[in-house]
């Protein structure tokens, strides 16, 4: 679908016709070239990522281009995932793959020949040639329509020069050898690797596809007190549906009744279950394990949770690495030099004497071993398994240059509050001033906080709504960030925040001694006493520090609370270096100051404070809950609320970013031994069809092994 925001454009296009990353290459600069596109086309996914400006360019110009560099352009049809991509082959495939075996035994073994054998040969290698082989010879004429060489068309001369030499040499009677039988294997161990291939390719993508599958297909909607059964899809915000055990919450929304534990697991890799009750939000696509509930939604369609991570992994599988965009540069020159060096190769097998025979075998060795395929799939393959592993694991990685930031890491900067901690602080303290009870402390401090969202705030407020019951209406509230609060209450002027010089020093250090955050309660000007507050730290808070450490990395506590509680957490954690009493607005100035000291920074936060702090760090990696994914700031979204999951991240960037590599090791590799093997004439035709295959085949199954990537949380 086509998406337009603060006046971009965004759409995917579904491109068919590709064979090689040449092909893509040509897409993409042909894309490019319009007036406001930016466009990244993935050879693997098939599809081209476009940004444009709708007021230069519209759907049908992008379409045209796309036409234009010779190959078919639409906007992806729902459901068109669930087509086999390997049924154009099948046919093919078996047809030239049996005679191809009939081909070579009557070329291998002389006690099998009979008089007119070759005549016999040209029947049964035509067809092959030319039906099973059309795919090749169609996309070598519309590449040569507009002046480019591929990969079919390196496929196309091979084999049409083996058929056409074999033709020749039969009709004339010369002594010379015939080329039928290689023709054929040639056709059939190129169709048998693009099966290979395709099976690969699309196994590769299965995460994204179980992604969009996980939805709930019914909800029951209550209206006029009734339970109506509707499509899940045809839920609106603001309807009220119930869930009952062991159903799929239909879509993202709060709990307005009832309680039960949601099983998230598919959604972000956590193992427990969650509790949930009134105010809760939970996320479509999760399963509800007990209790019924009722639950009103809040986001439908492309803003739902699942939504929104099926969108993020698309898009960073449609990313590129810097390292495939020299692939992509190396593809794009490669044909034409392929063909020129086999040329060359005839003409010097001629030139020292050998016969036409050894010449010819050479030039089309050379010709069908070299295969750009291998170095466009290195990466996307790569990318699109492991993406989609990390989804799977509630790990959201933005795109390939997240991937390359990993690498360089030194520091991990970690949040406390909600990152370390639980987030769900209670008070765990009241300290009122001399001629002061604790239910006017509270009620003062309850009713300036009730306007706030700060973690204090919601510990201060509940405890005060549990007590008192209700609470008086505040005016003239005002928040001032990472200092505290001010309101009118009851006439008094109300302020709630850090401690002033004068508030009790001895209980102050009493209660931040204790690792709790500590706040002053002031009625026009006066003192009431102070209120503290516990978070609790998150049980797996200390074993992702020992993660991170055993990743050669330094954890570094970045928080705005005092240096005594800060201390506490960081003990507990086992964190040495710790800045504390940093105000939020402050915290991006903290990572700087980390980078211009040399170090390359990760961030660890909220995404909600912690914005700026994300965004200058070198790597960002903000806590989701499951329900808020898409923080823009980020480079990686962690949807659990298990800081291990941050130590995974890295892992699985780390081993994607290595996996690419490999790849496009062996795949350059592969080319480099290769081609002067065939060269020299060591590798025949037919040896070199197979490695050929062999080589796009092995590059994808290496990435597929990304998909045994277990989070050290499980």
């Amino acid at each position: 679908m086509t998406v337009v925001r603060d006046g971009t454009g965004r759409v995917e296009l579904a491109i068919t016709g590709m064979t090689c990353a040449s092909c893509a290459s040509r897409i993409e600069r042909r894309l490019n070239k319009l007036d406001g596109v930016a466009a990244t086309v993935n050879f693997a996914t098939e599809e081209a990522a476009v940004e444009f400006d709708p007021s230069l360019v519209d759907l049908e110009d992008l379409v045209a281009a796309v036409e234009a560099a010779g190959y078919e352009a639409a906007l992806p049809v729902e459901g068109a995932d669930d087509d086999d991509p390997t049924r154009p082959y099948r046919a093919r495939l078996a047809v030239a793959a049996t005679a191809a075996v009939v081909l070579a035994a009557l070329a291998w073994f002389s006690a099998l020949r009979f008089p007119g054998w070759e005549w016999v040969a040209l029947v049964v290698a035509t067809p092959v040639v030319f039906w099973a082989g059309w795919p090749f010879h169609r996309a070598a004429l519309a590449n040569a329509r507009h002046g480019a060489a591929t990969m079919d068309t390196l496929i196309s001369v091979g084999t049409l020069a083996a058929w056409t030499w074999s033709t020749v040499v039969l009709a004339s009677g010369m002594a010379q050898a015939i080329y039928f039988d290689t023709a054929a294997a040639i056709t059939a161990l190129i169709l048998l690797g693009r099966y290979l291939e395709a099976r690969a390719k699309r196994r590769s993508g299965e995460a994204i596809r179980a992604l969009a599958a996980l939805g709930a297909k019914e909800a029951h909607v209550l209206r006029d007190g009734m339970e109506v059964t509707i499509p899940a899809a045809d839920v609106v915000v603001g309807d009220r549906f119930v869930v009952r055990p062991g159903e799929k919450v239909a879509t993202d929304g709060v709990v307005e009744s009832g309680t039960s534990a949601i099983d998230r697991s598919l959604l972000t890799g956590e193992s427990a279950p969650v509790d949930v009750g009134p105010g809760d939000e939970v996320a479509g696509a999760t399963v509800n394990t007990s209790g019924r509930l009722v639950v009103r939604a809040t986001r439908v369609g492309a803003g739902t949770a699942l939504a929104q991570i099926a969108r993020l992994v698309a898009q960073a599988q449609a990313g590129k690495a810097e390292v495939q965009r020299l692939a992509d540069r190396v593809s794009a020159v490669f044909v034409p030099i392929v063909i020129g060096v086999s040329v060359a190769t005839l003409a010097g097998w001629l030139a020292s004497g050998a016969t036409a025979e050894a010449a010819f075998t050479a030039g089309v060795a050379v010709l069908v071993i070299a295969c750009p395929c291998a170095l466009g799939l290195a990466t996307p393959t790569a990318l699109m398994v492991g993406t989609g592993r990390g989804a799977q694991i509630g790990v959201l990685i933005k795109g390939p240059e997240v991937l390359e930031q990993t690498r360089q890491v030194t520091t991990v900067v970690l949040d406390k509050t909600g990152t370390v901690t639980e987030g769900r602080m209670a008070v765990a303290s009241l300290v009122p001033a001399r001629g002061v009870s604790e239910e006017e402390l509270l009620a003062a401090a309850a009713a300036a906080e009730a306007g706030s969202e700060h973690p204090v705030a919601r510990a201060v407020v509940a405890l005060g709504t549990a007590r008192l019951g209700s609470l008086a209406e505040a005016e003239h509230f005002t928040a001032r960030s990472g200092v505290g609060v001010e309101a009118v209450v009851g006439g008094r002027a109300v302020t709630v925040g850090r401690p002033s010089p004068s508030a009790d020093g001895a209980a102050v250090a009493e209660l931040e001694g204790r690792g709790e955050t500590v706040v002053e309660v002031v009625a026009d000007g006066v003192s009431l006493g102070l209120v503290s507050v516990a978070d609790e730290v998150k049980a797996s808070s200390r074993a992702a520090v020992a993660d991170l450490r055993a990743l050669g990395l330094t954890p570094v506590l970045l928080t705005g609370d005092n240096e005594r509680a800060a201390r506490a957490v960081a003990d507990a954690v086992g964190i040495e270096r710790v800045v504390a009493g940093v105000l939020p607005g402050d915290k991006a100035a903290e990572v700087r100051r980390l980078q211009q000291a040399g170090e390359v920074v990760a961030m660890v936060g909220d995404g909600v404070n912690d914005a700026p702090a994300l965004a200058q760090a070198d790597l960002g990696m903000s806590i989701g809950t499951g329900t808020d994914v898409a923080i823009e700031a980020s480079d990686v979204t962690l949807v659990t609320g298990d800081l291990r999951a941050a130590a995974d991240a890295i892992r699985l960037a780390r081993r994607t970013l290595a996996t690419i590599k490999g790849n496009l090791f062996w795949a350059f590799a592969y080319n480099v031994v290769a081609l002067p093997l065939a060269i020299a004439g060591v590798v025949n035709p037919v040896v070199a069809a197979g490695a050929m295959a062999f080589s796009s085949v092995f590059v994808v199954t290496n990435s597929l092994r990304l998909r045994r990537f277990r989070p050290h949380a499980s």
